[in-house]
């Protein structure tokens, strides 16, 4: 792989992009039962790979809003003490999975923009008593949090949203020590995009537009300085007959990373 990656140009609309990104989620986090383009909920978390057991101890509730592409906690490797971050956290509930690996001794941060997801994923924090997960509002691009301090960062579908991708990469290598992982699911394609797909906010905010070719992807995260360890293609497909058009014209497809931190 290249050692240094160039920027993703992007011609889109970014205060039009950050609005629609965030009118999709509040829909996810306050009418699950509503049908999108993308499945949604429990049946979606099992058949990607998440253990039933694991998920009776998460809140009913985020598991409903959950709206990943991939599971991946089994490359992370959670260990009980251990700090974690989570990337467009939503309803919380890969920050809850999280919490029950790391243990009350551990923390997890979940990182959101979307008001109504983070209200939602507050309210289920308190309701079911997890005193190690703080949820932030805050862009993935620009997290508070101070650098070389966390053991592993997570994010589910999250950062081909964002247009920024390589600061994303960028700053998850700063707040992880020497040694930690970034682990993640997210979509990519074989090929890259036309632009009336990729300058088409509304398929941005469907998570196809700001979907990059796979090879370019795994290039931003080591010229972040970040070495890839495990690259594996999920049991994820969209609902909608556009979006499965498109998988198949692009080669849209999700994948689970693990990267560490040289």
């Amino acid at each position: 792989m290249q050692t240094l990656a160039a920027p993703v140009r992007s011609q889109i609309n970014h205060q039009e992009l950050e609005q629609r990104v965030k009118r999709m989620y509040r829909a996810v986090a306050l009418n699950p039962a509503e049908r999108y383009h993308f499945e949604m909920g429990r049946n979606l978390a099992e058949r990607l790979g998440y253990p039933a057991g694991a998920l009776d101890r998460v809140p009913a509730a985020a598991i409903d809003s959950f709206a990943g592409v991939g599971y991946y906690f089994d490359l992370a490797r959670l260990k009980k003490g251990e700090a974690v971050v989570d990337l467009g956290s939503g309803s919380g509930m890969d920050a809850f999975f999280a919490a029950n690996a790391v243990g009350p001794q551990g923390e997890v941060i979940g990182l959101d923009m979307t008001p109504e997801q983070l209200h939602k994923s507050r309210d289920l924090q308190h309701q079911y008593r997890f005193s190690n997960i703080h949820f932030l509002e805050s862009y993935i691009e620009e997290p508070c949090i101070v650098s070389n301090c966390i053991d592993a960062v997570i994010s589910n579908g999250v950062i081909n949203l964002s247009s920024r991708k390589e600061q994303v990469f960028r700053e998850a290598a700063r707040i992880l020590k020497p040694g930690g992982r970034l682990v993640l699911s997210d979509i990519v394609t074989t090929k890259p995009l036309p632009e009336k797909i990729s300058c088409n906010v509304s398929l941005w905010a469907a998570c196809i537009g700001g979907a990059i070719p796979e090879t370019r992807y795994l290039d931003l995260i080591e010229a972040a300085g970040m070495r890839v360890r495990i690259v594996r293609e999920n049991p994820y497909a969209f609902l909608s007959k556009g979006a499965q058009g498109a998988s198949r014209d692009y080669g849209i497809k999700s994948l689970s990373i693990l990267a560490v931190k040289e």
